[in-house]
């Protein structure tokens, strides 16, 4: 296996659903712009609530892709 080189850049994802939907959301809307993802890690959740109830979710995550080599 050849040495690779790895970016983590953070993504911030919402959902009013779950936290689930939420890593979801942020992962696909990565991927349209980003290729080669490799790994997304969950840096952070949160949520907000208005009147008593929850109202939506937030993930903040470290996603990894990997350096083009250019071989």
């Amino acid at each position: 296996m050849a040495d690779s080189v790895y970016r983590v850049t953070e993504v911030i994802g919402t959902s009013s659903e779950s936290w689930e939907a939420a890593a979801r959301g942020a992962v696909e809307t990565a991927a349209k712009s980003v290729r080669d993802l490799r790994v997304a890690e969950v840096i952070k959740a949160d949520l907000t609530i208005e009147n008593g109830k929850i109202s939506s979710y937030r993930v903040r995550l470290g996603i990894s892709f990997k350096y083009e080599s250019g071989d």
